[in-house]
């Protein structure tokens, strides 16, 4: 199921495409600027090219001192010009860049939620893979029909078209349900052809299904070993979809994230064919993204929403604490790790500071540089106790006591 480290790379992942995101606003605006004072080449009067290159001088440089104090949390104190084409231009790019701001804050965070929840989706999509496998094996055997010369390829199906596991999974009425309101068929020719090429390519050779499909249980009128047929269920997708070649690129292409995702789906399609025992009916209920998908996502919007709103603090915070370094050389992504992680150690009283320091240095050991994780380590270590004795940090909850 889907854990707490998930849901802070998520939210990591969030934070830096929106800083990429406003630095390119922030450049858009000044593009707005500049363009303001282009000689208009359809006017009849004369331009003074000196005079426009002069004004977008000065409103360059007021937009960019405006832009400073924003960032730094500061309330702006800039002079009004008496050049009102200065003026005006100060101000349309001011609200151009404050409307994208406010549009990339929700935008990257719906993305964020949406991409969490995306997870799910895989799942119940993936649970689908064995009965467009068994599309795969019919339209296989019709072509075989057609043939004049019956193929030496030919495999024989049969106990792998009759797994009682697998018409178990088909049968289930909330797998059916989701399936078809979340339109999770494999139903796209790109997929289907990469199920066929992973069962021609990969699966019809591979020397246990060879067994599988030759074993007693294949035999008519052989009572089929029920565990069996559902450790090789499973065997089928930890072999083929989690690894192999054929399948796994597929989802990668249909799923930029699937890399990172792949455990947590993983983890739910294999216990959900745990789940799928003998006493197992069509009512059997699938497994949900997290245990308390509604926590978990308020988790996660307010470590989002409240790292943003206190940029400015934790900007400061990093900056007293980075010795003989100027904080602007500090990694994009590093600087995100650290204000998450302070955002979560001043907001989320029951999550110890020694657990959110060890979370964000595994996520940077995955996500920066090889000399992130000292780097980050020694920094969250500083701020910490500082911030613990001064007050600013106070920790409670079970098995927790104010300040520890």
């Amino acid at each position: 199921m889907l854990n707490r480290r998930t849901l802070r790379i998520k939210v990591m992942q969030a934070l830096y495409a929106y800083e990429q995101a406003i630095g390119s606003d922030y450049s858009l605006a000044l593009d707005r600027i500049s363009d303001a004072f282009q000689p208009d080449l359809n006017s009849m009067q004369p331009q003074d090219k000196r005079l426009l290159q002069g004004q977008q001088k000065m409103a360059d440089a007021t937009f960019r001192e405006w832009h400073t104090a924003h960032v730094a949390g500061k309330t702006p104190d800039i002079e009004a010009s008496d050049d009102k084409d200065v003026q005006d231009a100060v101000d349309d790019a001011v609200r151009y860049y404050q409307k994208q701001v406010q549009k990339e804050t929700t935008f990257f965070m719906n993305q964020m939620l949406h991409a969490t929840e995306s997870i799910h989706d895989q799942y119940v999509h993936l649970l689908n893979l064995p009965a467009a496998l068994l599309q795969v094996l019919e339209d296989e055997k019709s072509r075989e029909a057609r043939r004049f010369t019956a193929s030496t390829e030919t495999v024989d199906t049969t106990r792998l078209e009759n797994n009682p596991v697998l018409h178990k999974l088909t049968a289930n009425k909330q797998l059916q349900e989701l399936t078809i309101r979340r339109t999770q068929q494999w139903a796209g020719e790109d997929e289907m052809d990469a199920l066929r090429q992973a069962w021609r390519n990969e699966m019809r050779n591979d020397t246990e299904l060879r067994s599988y499909l030759e074993g007693a249980s294949a035999i008519e009128g052989a009572a089929p070993d029920y565990a069996a047929e559902q450790e090789f269920l499973k065997y089928l997708y930890k072999t083929f979809v989690f690894k192999g070649t054929a399948l796994p690129a597929r989802l990668e292409e249909d799923d930029l994230n699937w890399e990172e995702n792949r455990s947590i789906v993983k983890n739910l399609v294999v216990k959900t064919l745990k789940m799928l025992d003998e006493a197992a009916d069509e009512n059997m209920e699938l497994l949900s993204l997290s245990a308390n998908w509604k926590e978990d996502k308020e988790f996660a919007e307010t470590l989002y929403k409240q790292t943003l709103v206190e940029d400015a603090n934790y900007e400061a915070l990093i900056s007293g604490a980075v010795q003989n370094w100027d904080v602007e050389r500090v990694a994009l992504l590093d600087k995100i790790i650290l204000k998450m992680a302070l955002c979560e150690m001043h907001l989320f009283r029951s999550i110890p500071v020694k657990v959110t320091i060890n979370e964000y240095i595994e996520i940077s050991k995955l996500y920066s540089t090889p000399k992130s994780k000292q780097f980050i380590n020694g920094i969250l270590d500083k701020l910490a106790q500082d911030l613990m004795a001064s007050g600013a940090i106070r920790k409670s909850g079970r098995g927790l006591l104010d300040n520890q």
